[in-house]
Order: structure tokens, then C-alpha cells, then sequence
């Protein structure tokens, strides 16, 4: 059994992007019995959340969304990143250890400060404070992205070099699994779905909100008649990222697409009807826990339990090495 770790800030609801990039593997590895840790990222989330109440309802609506979507308290660890102090004290240690080059140089800084993004001490740490979730839990495996590679090097490069300084086998060392099909999934304007850039489809949304949402997306204006090519097909594009590329369905809509005779609107039903019937249970599922408050405050306790239990150990070793014992 392999010890895994993600986790996502808490910027508000979930959408499709955040589903197929990480939820379902999230699923996938809780369905093969490993040792799954999920955390909400809300010390990262400092970054560039300001907002005290915003803070607390987007830390819960993370939480309702992983319950919702299927991860089950019962075998895989769900807690907030605040609950686990013990991360702090671990990204201080490797701070000291940590070249200021290397974080200057990250991708994702650079290019947040080439979007006009005002930089703080926090956004360039980042990467430090990331590595301290991992490494607090000992975790073997960390599912990313393939714009999140970058800082799984710089992880597993601050955990040999603390190693090697202090000549001391304090922190596992770990890898990354990077989804066979994580491909950035396209928002409504086509570009990669994301909060920020306020294009994204959140699977919980009421239906009505939902549809309209989906018949928003932008296409280009090939008549009805005309065959189309679903390959640079927004649309399409997101279909195939929840029902999967080998599913029959997605065969069937890139015939559709390819024959003509089908409009962009009977795409973008099809996509809707789809959404509804895969996030169907989970909608279900949802509902029931906004309405049961206790449900999750358990979920929660539980997973920062486990979490702290071993995030102390690490800890205790740390200080240990560097004569803080």
C-alpha cells in the first residue's frame, strides 16, 4: 500500500477542470486501497485570499465537493492544511536549506508576476510550504498536473538536500504520478478552466444555471452542415474529458462531429445531458451533506487526526537533525 498526498486551495466550489485533473484520481487510487491523505490548501489560499469569511465558506465547499464527489472519510484522510501546524514548522527547517534561485526561478511564480500578479514572500515560498505537506506525511506518491511537475522537483530536491546537510534519513524522498489523460481541460472561452479567469462549469451548479453555462461556451462559426473537426472543439474537448476518450459515447459525438449536420447547440446538449448523468449520485450526495453539518465536521476532525499523528513524528525527527531536539 502506497501513502499518496494532493490537495487543492480553497477558492471556492470544485469545476470540471479541478474533477478531471484530480478528483478522480483521487478515486482511483481510494478505490485501490491506498494511503490516501487530502488536504485543503487554505495556508496557500493566503496568498491571494484576503477575506476571513470568504476563507471559512470556501474551505467548506471544498470539503462538501471531495465528500461529495465519492472520497469517503472512512479510508482516505480529509483535513484542512491549518489543523496540521506542524507544516509550518517543517517549511521554516527546509527554508534554511532552501537556495533563494531555486524559488525565484519557479515557472509558476514567474508566471504569475508576468500576469501583473503583485508578488508577497508567500507566493515565491510556495513551493517550500507544498513541500512541507508532502514530506510531513512521509507521502510516496503525489498526483499532479503537469503544470505542478516542476514543484514535485523542487520537493524531492529539498528533501535530498535536507537529508544530505544534516546527514540524516529524515524525509522520504517523493515521486509524482502524473494522470495518463491529464490534459489541460478547456474553460467555456477555451482557454484552460480556471477560477481565475472565471470560465469554469461547476458540476453542483443548479440545473438551470448549469445548462446555460454549457450553452455559453464559445465555438467558431462553422454552419450546422458542415463536417467539423471535434479536435479543436471546445466542446468536445471537455466531453471527452469526463467521459473519457475510449468511452463509446465519445466515439459516437466525434462521429457526429465529423459527418456534419450537427450544430454546436446539439454538441453542448450532449455535453449537459452528460454532466448530468455523471455528477448525477454525486448531486445527490451533495445536497444531503450541506443539510448535515455534523457529517463533515467528523470527516474533518478524523483526517487532521491522522495527519498530525504523523506530521509530529516527521517533525520530531527534523529537529532532531538540525539540534532543536
Amino acid at each position: 500500500m502506497t501513502r499518496v498526498l494532493s490537495g487543492i486551495q480553497p477558492s471556492g466550489k470544485l469545476h470540471l477542470g479541478n474533477y478531471a485533473g484530480a478528483i478522480r484520481q483521487f478515486l482511483d487510487l481510494q478505490a485501490a486501497g491506498h494511503e490516501l491523505y487530502v488536504f485543503v490548501a487554505s495556508y496557500h489560499a493566503l496568498t491571494t485570499v484576503h477575506d476571513a469569511a470568504a476563507m471559512r465558506d470556501n474551505c467548506r465547499q471544498v470539503v462538501l465537493d471531495y465528500l461529495a464527489y465519492g472520497l469517503d472519510p472512512a479510508r482516505t484522510h480529509l483535513y484542512l492544511q491549518h489543523d496540521v501546524p506542524e507544516v509550518t514548522e517543517l517549511c521554516w527547517l527546509l527554508s534554511a536549506i532552501c537556495p533563494v534561485p531555486m524559488m525565484e526561478n519557479a515557472v509558476s511564480y514567474k508566471d504569475k508576476i508576468a500576469k501583473g500578479i503583485t508578488p508577497n514572500m508567500a507566493l515565491m515560498t510556495y513551493p517550500v510550504l507544498q513541500t512541507a505537506d508532502i514530506l510531513a506525511v512521509d507521502a510516496e506518491i503525489v498526483p499532479v498536473g503537469k503544470d505542478q511537475v516542476q514543484h514535485l522537483e523542487i520537493a524531492r530536491d529539498l528533501a535530498g538536500k535536507f537529508n544530505h546537510e544534516f546527514k540524516a534519513e529524515v524525509f522520504t524522498v517523493p515521486k509524482y504520478r502524473l494522470a495518463a489523460d491529464a490534459a489541460v481541460v478547456p474553460g467555456t472561452d477555451g482557454e484552460k478552466m480556471s477560477k481565475s479567469y472565471g470560465n469554469t462549469i461547476d458540476p453542483f451548479a443548479e440545473e438551470k444555471s448549469l445548462r446555460k453555462t454549457i450553452m455559453g461556451i464559445t465555438t467558431d462559426s462553422t454552419p450546422m452542415e458542415a463536417a467539423k473537426d471535434p479536435e479543436t472543439c471546445t466542446v468536445y474537448q471537455i466531453y471527452r474529458a469526463i467521459a473519457g476518450a475510449e468511452d463509446a459515447r465519445t466515439a459516437a459525438l466525434a462521429a457526429r462531429y465529423r459527418a456534419g449536420g450537427m450544430g454546436y447547440g446539439h454538441a453542448k446538449q450532449a455535453l449537459f445531458e452528460l454532466v448530468m448523468d455523471h455528477f448525477g449520485a454525486a448531486r445527490v450526495r451533495r445536497m444531503a451533506l450541506e443539510a448535515q453539518p455534523e457529517i463533515v465536521d467528523r470527516a474533518l476532525a478524523s483526517g487532521a487526526a491522522a495527519a498530525r499523528a504523523r506530521a509530529k513524528a516527521t517533525v520530531a525527527r527534523a529537529r532532531a537533525a538540525v539540534g532543536l531536539a
